[in-house]
């Protein structure tokens, strides 16, 4: 979240605290007292000119903020810049005008909050909420900024009421808004027996550490640079640099240390009669400090390698960060769970389909049972017949044999009745047809019932393979897990050759610093060195000098007993006489010169006196 991202949300509140009608569109009026105050608070020139231009008397109606926001980002925004101006005055010029509309407090209750409470919950609800308008917390925010209040405080968050408050129908369907939080902290159900300075120094601490990017503040033993001795001052640590004070109202400031990859933090033994010891080094200095106890030593070189390690990311923010993660880690369990709904939508459309099929399976088998008792019925009715036909066929016969052997001499009449009785066995004959027809439709019925068995048997195969489907998905599920837990230990292994890569550069950075501290003693040797030869080679020039002087009529030539000339051989000589030829060539001239002047002035005096020198 950008600052641009951060100024909108309080921008935000401050627009609609203007729209009393609430139908989502401001006055231009209003509008240009909103800017001028935005641009002086953010602390960029005012421009009176641009606004009357683009809010102009001639256009209809009021402004919304869709109509807002080119102006807001041309002329205000674009031209902020990070540093140059306090955000919480931002925030204090926002939280005015909100605050007279939407937040109204019973003031005869005994819980409520302060002023200065309420609008760092304000600021806290803004840093946390969702990055979309208006501008709501998720249920999870809540109880992280709840836990961390709570936790300031050195109690335990009261569970049954924050689950009866995440329980309102408002609070599942659209998120939490600022008011509805600021009334639950009002009502005091979290925060009951509990006093209000408590609760102020808590908001305060969970305002600073949030809002303000303080990783960790307290005292500590400093030891001095100058002096070596130890003093105990009010330290800040916030991810770019480490401040320390002479008190923790945070006034008097006595030192910044700016924190970047060349620092690091080392735990130092027990000396100077303090314990709990450890140093931060820089590339300029090495800063020792002395903790209360070991968990505050331990507390402290972790929020500094924490500091170091957000700079070394580039991050600015550690609870930007933080929030970014836990965003991400909601994205993911919703992803998991939309999964998990997926696959268990899958998994009851499978079960539908097998009940399904099974359902149609019972109903072609109790098909195949009632046409398994028709055919039983069929093929009894046609036994009876049978039978029947049977049993008439043998009393014609015996009748007729009967008749042939009683009434031979009725042969004509026999012969009647037996063309009677062939007519009668074509008849049987269709009949018995009519059987073997029937039998043949009782053969097809049984080729049907042995298909539907087969149809059976590929339904059986058929969700025997969509149960093996079933197995391999899950194979696959544990075999992701496997790899994940692959992937975590090759990080581990990655993060400990970076460590080792990183004592290796740190004992190269010792030797190097070593190595110049060496040389440097060789540059301080050398120039002494120097220094002396320049001291020799100026007494050889004045020595020079005067053996160059020009000698008078009477004057004597000085004795240069105990005088050595210097050879060319001697090296302080020659760089000298190197570096400074022309300065002596200029020195000796002017040196003759004045000898000339002298000698002159001396013959006019003696002139003047009425002495003659004769040459």
């Amino acid at each position: 979240m950008d600052l641009r991202s951060e100024l909108l949300k309080s921008i935000w509140y401050g627009f609609t605290a203007l729209d009393l009608e609430k139908s989502g569109k401001v006055s231009k009026s209003q509008l240009k007292v909103l800017s001028h105050n935005l641009c002086t608070v953010l602390c960029i020139p005012h421009d009176p000119v641009a606004l009357e231009e683009h809010f102009r008397d001639d256009d209809d109606g009021p402004v919304s903020s869709q109509g807002y926001m080119p102006y807001l980002n041309k002329y205000i925004l674009d031209k902020v810049v990070e540093g140059s101006f306090k955000k919480e005055n931002v925030d204090e010029l926002c939280w005015t005008l909100t605050a007279k509309k939407n937040y109204q407090p019973d003031r005869s209750s005994n819980c409520i909050l302060p002023e200065k409470d309420a609008f760092r919950l304000w600021c806290l609800f803004n840093f946390l909420s969702e990055d979309k308008y208006p501008l709501v917390m998720v249920p999870d925010e809540v109880e992280y900024l709840l836990k961390k209040i709570c936790m300031a405080m050195s109690i335990e968050v009261n569970c049954v009421e924050l689950e009866d408050f995440f329980s309102q129908d408002s609070v599942q369907q659209s998120g939490i808004i600022v008011w509805i939080f600021l009334e639950m902290m009002n009502s005091g159900k979290l925060t009951r027996g509990i006093d209000k300075s408590i609760i102020s120094m808590a908001i305060e601490e969970v305002y600073r550490e949030i809002v303000g990017d303080v990783l960790k503040e307290g005292y500590l033993w400093k030891k001095g640079q100058l002096r070596r001795n130890w003093k105990e001052r009010w330290f800040t640590l916030r991810p770019s640099n480490l401040s320390y004070y002479t008190g923790e109202d945070r006034k008097d400031c006595q030192g910044n240390i700016v924190l970047d990859g060349n620092c690091c933090v080392e735990v130092l033994p027990d000396r100077d009669g303090k314990r709990c010891m450890f140093c931060l080094k820089t590339l300029s200095k090495t800063y020792e400090m002395s903790a209360s106890d070991t968990k505050q030593r331990q507390e402290w070189t972790t929020a500094i390698q924490t500091a170091i390690r957000l700079d070394v990311e580039g991050k600015k923010s550690l609870h930007k960060d933080l929030k970014l993660k836990r965003r991400e880690q909601r994205e993911q369990r919703e992803k998991r769970r939309q999964a998990k709904e997926e696959e268990l939508q899958r998994l009851r459309a499978l079960q539908e389909e097998r009940e399904r099929k099974l359902a149609e399976l019972d109903l072609l088998k109790e098909a195949q049972r009632q046409a398994q008792v028709l055919m039983e019925q069929d093929e009894q009715r046609r036994r009876q017949q049978h039978d029947q036909l049977q049993r008439a066929l043998e009393v014609q016969l015996r009748e007729a044999e009967e008749a042939r052997v009683s009434m031979q001499a009725e042969m004509a009449l026999k012969e009647e009745e037996a063309e009677r009785q062939r007519k009668r066995i074509q008849e049987l004959e269709e009949m018995q047809k009519r059987l073997e027809e029937a039998l043949q439709q009782e053969i097809k019925a049984r080729l049907d019932e042995e298909a539907f068995r087969y149809a059976q048997a590929g339904l059986l195969a058929e969700e025997e393979e969509k149960m093996k489907a079933l197995m391999a998905l899950q194979e696959e599920q544990e075999e992701y897990i496997l790899k994940t837990q692959r992937e975590k230990q090759e990080l581990r292994q990655e993060m400990e050759v970076k460590s080792r890569s990183l004592d290796e550069a740190q004992r190269q950075l010792e030797e190097v610093r070593a190595n110049r501290h060496r040389v440097d003693q060789d540059v301080v040797a050398a120039q002494r060195k120097l220094r002396q030869a320049s001291t020799n080679v100026k007494h050889w020039n004045v020595q020079m000098n005067r053996l160059m002087r020009p000698i008078g009529p009477g004057e004597k030539r000085p004795s240069l007993v105990g005088f050595q000339i210097p050879t060319q051989r001697d090296p302080g000589l020659r760089l000298r006489m190197r570096s400074g030829s022309e300065d002596q060539d200029e020195e000796s001239k002017e040196n003759v010169d004045k000898r000339d002047g002298c000698d002159l002035e001396k013959r006019c005096s003696h002139a003047s006196n009425g002495d003659m020198d004769i040459p």
